[in-house]
C-alpha cells in the first residue's frame, strides 16, 4: 500500500520570489552541490510555458541506507527526479508535479506541489506517495522511505532559506 507524505514549510519571502530562486538552475546545481550525493546532476532545465520543468539526479551513498535496505540494493542508489512548476492563479502562486524513479529498484513516488503566498510569506507544500513493490517487505521499506524524503525535504527547505538571505532582492 503507497506511504503518503504530507511536507509543509513556510518562508518569509513571497512565492514569487521563492519560485524565481527553485527555477534558477544556478541554485538547483548548488543545492546539488551541496546535498545531492555521489553522482548529482542536473540533467535538464527548460522553460515550460509560463513555469519550469526540470530533472535531478541525486545519489545516495550505499551506507547511508537503513540495513535492510541495504541487503536489497548491491550499490549506491542514484535517484531521479523530475518536477515542474508552473503558475496557477487560483490560489496566487504555484502549482506543479513531482515525479521520482530509483532506476534498477520497484521504489517510486509521484505527487505535486503547491507554492502560494501567506499571511508572513509563503508556503510551500509537497503531497506524494511512495510505492515499493517488494512483497511483505513494501510497506515497512515505503515508511523508512518516507521518513527519508520527509528529512530531505527540510534540508532542501533550508537550504532554499540560506540562498534567499544571501541573496538581496
Amino acid at each position: 500500500m503507497p506511504r503518503p507524505i504530507d511536507h509543509r514549510s513556510t518562508s518569509p519571502y513571497p512565492a514569487d520570489r521563492v519560485y524565481a530562486v527553485m527555477a534558477d538552475p544556478e541554485y538547483l546545481r548548488a543545492r546539488l552541490a551541496r546535498m545531492g550525493g555521489k553522482g548529482a546532476e542536473l540533467l535538464e532545465h527548460s522553460p515550460d510555458g509560463d513555469g519550469v520543468r526540470y530533472r535531478l539526479r541525486q545519489g545516495l551513498d550505499r551506507q547511508l541506507l537503513p540495513p535492510l535496505v541495504q541487503t536489497l540494493i548491491p550499490g549506491d542508489l542514484m535517484i531521479e527526479r523530475a518536477e515542474c512548476l508552473r503558475p496557477d492563479t487560483d490560489i496566487g502562486g504555484y502549482r506543479g508535479d513531482v515525479d521520482v524513479r530509483v532506476p534498477g529498484t520497484p521504489v517510486a513516488a509521484t505527487g505535486a506541489m503547491r507554492l502560494a503566498d501567506a499571511a508572513a510569506g509563503s508556503e510551500f507544500a509537497v503531497r506524494a506517495r511512495i510505492t515499493v513493490n517488494v512483497p511483505f517487505l513494501g510497506g515497512k521499506l515505503e515508511s523508512m522511505i518516507a521518513e527519508q524524503v520527509v528529512k530531505l525535504l527540510a534540508a532542501e527547505t533550508g537550504f532554499t532559506e540560506e540562498w534567499l538571505a544571501r541573496r538581496p532582492t
